[in-house]
């Protein structure tokens, strides 16, 4: 599975409800789930992003569909950055 960085912002709708976040948290878990990934870790952050999510899943597409789900639902905005373990960076800048 593929390592993903999800950094997360309420949305004025979604700072709102803020109390029903963690019943969204919930739900995005199970869509994710659902899709064949998963939540590895999740964090409540102070600064330019309310959370942060490091999330696992088997392509990019899956992501993509995650993503825009949690988008279109109107309570977040997110921003996805695609990790690369250790040993993969140091292979790819092995082979530079």
């Amino acid at each position: 599975m593929t390592t993903y960085i999800v950094l997360i912002n309420w949305t004025e709708q979604g700072i709102k409800n803020v109390r029903e976040s963690p019943k969204r948290l919930d739900a995005a878990r199970k869509m994710l789930g659902e899709l064949g990934g998963n939540f590895r870790e999740f964090y409540l952050t102070m600064g330019e992003y309310d959370m942060v999510a490091v999330c696992e899943a088997p392509n990019d597409t899956v992501v993509a569909r995650f993503t825009l789900s949690l988008g279109a639902a109107g309570s977040v905005r997110t921003k996805t950055l695609k990790a690369f373990p250790e040993m993969a960076y140091r292979d790819i800048i092995g082979s530079l």
